[in-house]
């Protein structure tokens, strides 16, 4: 038997029980998937999200709406940035207490000048407890794509516990799938074939995860 025959064998099997009719592809299969894995309280649920983040090496931290200036100046003067790229539509609230000179993400701004810039500070549009990612969206409050892929460290501010969800369908529920949307599941990371891990390849090397309760 060729390959080609062990292919197509393999597709009738796995369309053996597919309705020999009219109906649209998308009704021809049951495709009501689980939604999320177990049951949990919106207290768990993020618990459970800080829990991945930190498994993939983000550094997880939690405050209080009136705390989280204090916060993020701590955080960019404990790494000594002198320099942070803001979106336009970032709350000028959180930044309040910083000393940093303030980068505006520009269109013109080449990937030079950006590895330049010490840190990057955005909100988010979800985050994913089941998965420990971060899902960004372009929008004002977290700015272009490449802002959070170039420079070297990203604070990224999580509204709880309205902004987590449990699980990616969930999440995608929350989505627009026409905006540019960057999954982000720790800092960028990637290993070579003997597993030796080397970190900041692809994006941030250290990524900062900012879990704040109340309004913000």
């Amino acid at each position: 038997m060729s390959s080609r025959e062990r292919i197509l064998g393999r597709v009738r099997r796995a369309l053996a029980d597919v309705r020999q009719d009219d109906t649209p592809y998308e009704q021809a299969i049951d495709r009501t998937y689980v939604r999320e894995h177990g049951e949990r309280s919106a207290e768990q649920t993020v618990d459970l999200l800080a829990e991945n983040l930190a498994d993939y090496r983000a550094i997880v931290h939690r405050c209080a709406a009136d705390e989280l200036a204090a916060v993020i100046a701590g955080l960019l003067a404990g790494r000594g940035a002198q320099t942070v790229l803001v979106p336009p539509g970032l709350d000028g609230d959180w930044l309040a207490a910083v000393d940093a000179e303030r980068v505006p993400d520009r269109s013109e701004s080449t990937p030079h000048e950006l590895d330049r810039v010490d840190s990057v500070v955005t909100a988010c549009a979800v985050a994913v407890a089941e998965t420990g990612t971060i899902v960004l969206d372009g929008s004002p409050d977290q700015g272009r794509r490449r802002i959070t892929l170039v420079p070297d460290h990203h604070i990224c501010v999580v509204r709880v516990p309205d902004q987590v969800v449990s699980s990616v369908p969930q999440a995608l529920e929350r989505l627009v799938p026409a905006r540019p949307l960057t999954w982000i599941s720790g800092p960028s990371a990637t290993s070579d074939i003997e597993l030796d891990r080397v970190e900041g390849v692809h994006g941030p090397r250290t990524l900062e995860v900012v879990l704040v309760y109340g309004p913000g």
